[in-house]
């Protein structure tokens, strides 16, 4: 493990592997291990790449500060942007980014486009018009917190169901971030959006976009959107655990 400076936070990461470049971003309050316990495990592609997986601010092993704007998605970009500057300065990299992984990706690839070779989208979030209802579940959510801890958030999220693909795991896995810093997570998600749509449609990047079924957190709408949007991409769904589990080999296809 290795850490890495960025205003307001260290940044934990791992790389392993060789061969080009490629960065994991895991969703909102996960961790590098934690999505590999919510079965998004894509480890085997450091057999054709060096992988990096890194604790965005405030998840994992990663520090961070309770100031929800640190937390928006344009803010993690920059964070993305400054560790591949430092690890791979004279290559654009591969990446592959989980839900809020998603967001912080697109905004960096938005903005500098040169950096990325080729983008895989994972579980993509709400987005656009589907934003608003989202952000008051993460308001909601971070009033919870405050009020009465995680724990009390664990509860409420055990009465939801899971999405067909997640039908085997035995329960929503826990959150990876402090309790001193959820809220604040919370808080800068719920003022988060996707780049706008005019400025996806320059990239020009090819694309991978691996969506589920049935989770109104990460609608097919916004990986349908997204498929409208990019002028090289392919999109996959998947309704079962099974279908799920192809997803590493399909992202490794796509990246060669």
């Amino acid at each position: 493990m290795a850490t890495f400076s960025v205003p307001g936070a260290e940044l934990d990461y791992t790389t392993e592997g060789s061969g080009p470049p490629l960065v994991l971003l895991h969703g909102l309050t996960a961790s590098r291990d934690n999505e590999i316990r919510n079965r998004l495990d894509f480890r085997s592609l450091r057999d054709t790449h060096t992988l990096t997986a890194y604790d965005a601010r405030g998840h994992g092993r990663s520090t961070g500060r309770t100031e929800p704007d640190d937390y928006r998605w344009p803010q993690l970009a920059d964070d993305l942007l400054a560790l591949i500057d430092h690890l791979h300065p004279d290559e654009p990299v591969d990446a592959l980014g989980v839900s809020m992984g998603v967001g912080t990706l697109l905004h960096a690839a938005t903005t500098h486009p040169d950096r990325f070779r080729r983008l895989v989208l994972v579980i993509p979030p709400t987005a656009w018009q589907t934003r608003a209802a989202q952000a008051s579940v993460y308001r909601d959510g971070a009033d919870l917190v405050e009020a009465q801890g995680s724990r009390a958030l664990a509860r409420a999220a055990r009465l939801l169901p899971l999405p067909p693909a997640q039908a085997d795991l035995p329960e929503r896995v826990a959150p990876d971030i402090p309790d001193k810093l959820l809220a604040a997570a919370f808080r800068g998600a719920a003022v988060s959006d996707l780049p706008a749509p005019e400025a996806i449609s320059q990239l020009e990047q090819p694309t991978l976009i691996l969506a589920w079924a049935d989770d109104p957190g990460h609608p097919t709408e916004t990986a349908e959107r997204l498929l409208d949007l990019l002028p090289d991409v392919e999109l996959n769904v998947a309704h079962t655990p099974q279908q799920r589990d192809a997803w590493p080999q399909l992202a490794a296809d796509h990246l060669r």
